[in-house]
């Protein structure tokens, strides 16, 4: 392998510095932009090439000390290196070049980035894996375990729940969740204070006084219950039957929690032009004009087929919930054929990573 010197030029998505060597693409971890550096090309593909760094030999004014020992080695945290407000600078970047390259939005409406209050101690879970008595996270690109005794990104009660599993004597082979506080098997978000920003940010993108609200993919309720005083009837989907039987536990009258899958509940909405079959019994939505559509999915984004559902659905109002914006600005650029997009806003869900949380509100186009 061969040792070159550098300039990185970008933080791609993901978080590795890219730099060009004999006009090919070279990713190097744990570097910023501006910096000159000498790394060791560890993989050549055709069309680009990864590497190690070796030496950082002129560094930004953005790099700063990291506060972890395993920092480097844990496949957890790509940005601690770099000082946070660059952090948030990177990642409103990333947001609005995936809506262009991928996205192919000329003019972007992205709306400044939310910061996280807290940069570290923020994770309210953790999984850590055990394997052979070592307990810990997985390396950087590798299945092997490093053994991790803090994590500085997790609460006080996260890390103190990774201490008592360590005291235990034998601790079996698996994966373990340690959360914050004891909780169901629901999904919830990982920071609570930017998962509150989140949730306040959607309120205020739907107006008032609207007929009917679909929360795909809802989870235990996390938007539909704070927007129930906007809406006349609240419908949530969601295949997770434990999510859906904790969102029934309180729920009003107005509100109706389906476990099934998202893709085929509006896929029948709109074949049945507004009806849905809820509990045995097929009831009227009311007018497509009316409709309010949260969608929230997972990592993989909109599949093609709940695309072409909301196309067709023409919701009023949609608003799209991401935590990978590579996938959201792919499933825009379908959506534009019958949306325009209003308002992107990104939110740092997840400091010192490379994840991105992003919220976008559309409306709906009359067809021509």
């Amino acid at each position: 392998m061969r040792i070159v010197d550098l300039e990185i030029e970008d933080i791609a998505f993901g978080g590795k510095g890219v730099a060009r060597d004999q006009g090919k693409a070279v990713f190097v971890p744990y570097t910023i932009e501006g910096e000159l550096v000498s790394a060791e090309i560890v993989r050549e593909k055709k069309q680009f090439a990864e590497a190690e760094l070796v030496e950082v030999k002129q560094s930004s004014p953005d790099r700063v000390e990291p506060l972890c020992p395993y920092f480097g080695r844990c496949g957890g945290c790509a940005y601690q290196h770099i000082s946070y407000e660059h952090q948030l600078a990177i990642k409103w970047r990333q947001v609005r070049d995936a809506l262009q390259r991928i996205g192919k939005l000329k003019d972007v409406p992205l709306r400044p980035i939310i910061p996280s209050p807290k940069q570290y101690a923020y994770r309210n879970r953790i999984t850590v894996h055990a394997q052979e008595g070592v307990i810990g996270f997985f390396r950087r690109d590798s299945h092997q375990l490093i053994d991790i005794e803090q994590c500085p990104i997790s609460t006080d009660e996260v890390n103190r729940a990774l201490t008592e599993l360590r005291a235990q004597p034998y601790v079996r082979d698996g994966h373990y969740t340690l959360r914050a506080s004891a909780s169901s098997r629901v999904f919830s978000q990982t920071n609570d204070e930017v998962a509150d920003a989140l949730r306040g940010l959607v309120v205020n993108l739907v107006p008032p006084k609207q007929e009917l609200l679909i929360d795909a993919y809802c989870g235990a309720g996390f938007f539909a219950k704070a927007l129930l005083d906007k809406f006349e009837r609240v419908i949530g989907i969601d295949w997770d039957k434990f999510a859906i039987a904790a969102a029934k536990q309180n729920a009003t009258d107005k509100e109706t929690y389906i476990a099934s899958d998202v893709e085929e509940e509006l896929a029948s909405v709109s074949r049945n032009d507004g009806f849905l079959a809820v509990e045995g019994e097929t009831r009227r939505l009311g007018s497509r004009h009316s409709l309010t559509l949260i969608v929230d999915p997972p990592a993989t984004g909109l599949s093609a087929d709940v695309r072409k559902t909301i196309v067709d659905l023409a919701p009023a109002t949609l608003i799209y919930v991401s935590c990978n914006p590579p996938t959201f600005a792919r499933d825009l650029r379908e959506l534009q054929e019958r949306f325009a997009l209003e308002s992107v806003t990104p939110l740092d869900m997840f400091p010192q990573t490379a994840e991105i949380e992003v919220a976008a509100s559309l409306r709906v186009v009359p067809a021509s």
